[in-house]
């Protein structure tokens, strides 16, 4: 497993005095993984006494106890007109607060620490797209606020969540290694299967109405596209007739689902693909689940494969998800290395529903995940946070 050991740098110091933030983020929407990370370290923030100014053009959910919220509406025929237009009303809210330091979770100008919760777009356009789409605004704007961020002369620290991503910004934009600060896994112990794994299982599957013949497929996430959701609803369109007859999509997550409905109905499945938008007992299901799938085309990380482990749900994913490895590690299920192959999913679905394997999967990821151990990661991005404001409040004086 990598070293989350923090750096010389944030070991070194007195302790801080009250400082003052502000964490700004385009949209904060409710059940999404990002923003619970955004709530964990502003929590973490304020528990040591610091004050906090949190920025969005969208806000969801609760919001930090101790924490003022403001919300800046941006107009804007696109979302990233959206985004430069909430970046034009910040800025100078933002200059005459004058604060110790600026966190941002999504790429804008002017941050001492980012979170990196995205993947590099840049990377991501010169990949997936062809020499047209970098000429369009979109590509424009959002490779300049990319750059802003992990440009050579910007002085943003980075909060990095897989190596993988952290190579590639290197790649693309020269970001010193000394920039990034590798943060742990959210191990959630709340999903954690517990010693009678069989029998809570069991409880769960009845609690949930799932029929026993039934094989239930859970696809967790927001964001369909890009965690792949068209690849799932056609790896459970191509099982083979007797199981597909008994199996069910359930799609978890805060989307828009339409696109996603029409395919199902397209392809024959309409009535084995249910959409049940965001939930907060996603442990139980998991827990009461035959398989994860989750064939991103790209993912940052991918925690919830952490959770399915922990569950003991097996796991079929891609190799575009950072954490990945985990599942090969455990033994916890299975991946298709890239290039993607629809065939090479389909024929592994069908596989992995085969119960033959499933005990030895569920008890390989739980035995993993009970032996994992990290450092908590909203203290890990505080301390770095921290370190920035000491290192601004110097500069000033």
């Amino acid at each position: 497993l990598l070293s989350y050991a923090p750096s010389t740098e944030l070991q070194a110091g007195p302790g801080p005095t009250v400082m003052r933030a502000a964490f700004c983020v385009f949209n904060h929407i409710r059940y999404g993984g990002m923003p619970r990370n955004l709530l964990r370290i502003a929590e973490a923030w304020l528990a040591r006494g610091h004050s906090l100014d949190l920025y969005a053009q969208l806000w969801e959910g609760p919001v930090p106890e101790g924490a003022r919220l403001t919300v800046l509406p941006a107009r804007g025929w696109s979302n990233h007109a959206h985004n430069r237009a909430f970046y034009r009303a910040l800025a100078p809210r933002l200059a005459q607060a004058r604060y110790d330091v600026v966190v941002g979770f999504n790429k804008m100008p002017g941050l001492d620490v980012y979170y990196a919760a995205d993947a590099c777009y840049k990377a991501r356009s010169l990949e997936e797209r062809s020499w047209l789409y970098r000429l369009t605004p979109r590509y424009r704007h959002s490779v300049a606020f990319e750059r802003a961020v992990f440009d050579t002369s910007a002085p943003t620290h980075i909060l990095v969540l897989a190596e993988n991503e952290q190579r590639k910004y290197m790649q693309h934009y020269g970001t010193q290694a000394e920039r990034f600060h590798l943060l742990p896994p959210v191990i959630n112990r709340a999903a954690m299967a517990p010693d009678d794994y069989e029998g809570a299982r069991a409880a769960a599957r009845r609690e949930l109405g799932i029929d026993p013949r039934e094989k239930l497929i859970l696809f967790v996430g927001s964001g369909f596209r890009a965690k792949g959701l068209d690849r799932a609803v056609r790896a459970v369109a191509a099982l083979p007739s007797s199981l597909r007859e008994r199996a069910r999509l359930l799609v978890i997550g805060q989307d828009q689902p339409q696109r996603y409905r029409s395919l199902a109905r397209r392809l024959g499945i309409g009535d084995r693909v249910v959409f049940a938008g965001g939930r907060d007992d996603v442990p139980k299901h998991l827990l009461a689940g035959d398989v994860l799938l989750h064939p991103a085309y790209h993912e940052n990380t991918g925690n919830v494969l952490l959770e399915a482990l922990s569950a003991g749900l097996p796991v079929l994913t891609t190799d575009a998800c950072g954490w990945a490895n985990h599942v090969v590690a455990s033994g916890g299920g299975m991946v298709v290395e890239s290039p993607f192959s629809q065939a090479r999913l389909d024929a592994l679905l069908a596989e992995m529903l085969d119960e033959t394997r499933r005990p030895e999967w569920s008890r390989s990821g739980i035995a993993y995940m009970r032996n994992f151990s990290a450092p908590d990661r909203a203290q890990a991005a505080v301390d770095v946070i921290e370190a920035r404001a000491r290192a601004k409040q110097a500069v000033r004086a």
